[in-house]
């Protein structure tokens, strides 16, 4: 059986912006508390290298983009343990919802024979950060659409 953390929220800010904010892997420190440092190509079979903070230290991760479809899905998991030891899957799904809305949807699985042991561990850290880096991505988007509205009405 798996662990699994899924959220969906619904942004008040276009999927545009809301891709643009999942994409823009540079700016990352800037607002996400969970993945403060992350480097790829986005490009199904590169690394993602990514800084994440489950301790109070960051700690290096490199995982594998599997998917990527501009404005709309990004997808990457690690490389699995041997003998079934240990994989996870990560996704950001990105949905419209009229002009000036989107549905984004965070999910990521652990599963393996070592998943309880990581799970004891780690799992409400995990649960904590997937948990700040969505209402960091709903935060940032909309602060951003409100910031282009007001600069696009002259204010």
């Amino acid at each position: 059986m798996k662990f699994v953390i899924e959220k969906t929220v619904e942004i008040k800010a276009p999927a545009a912006v809301v891709w643009e904010v999942i994409s823009d892997l540079a700016r990352y420190p800037e607002w996400n508390p969970f993945c403060v440092e992350c480097r790829s190509t986005m490009q199904p079979g590169d690394a993602i290298d990514m800084k994440v903070k489950l301790m109070a230290r960051p700690q290096a991760q490199r995982e594998w983009v599997s998917e990527h479809v501009a404005g709309r899905r990004f997808a990457y998991a690690m490389k699995p343990a041997p003998l079934g030891a240990l994989s996870s899957f990560r996704s950001h799904d990105v949905e419209a919802i009229g002009d000036s809305g989107t549905r984004y949807r965070s999910y990521f699985h652990l599963q393996g024979w070592l998943k309880p042991l990581v799970v004891g561990l780690l799992g409400s850290r995990l649960e904590i950060g997937f948990a700040g880096m969505t209402d960091g991505i709903r935060q940032r988007a909309e602060a951003l659409w409100i910031h282009r509205q007001s600069q696009a009405g002259g204010g």
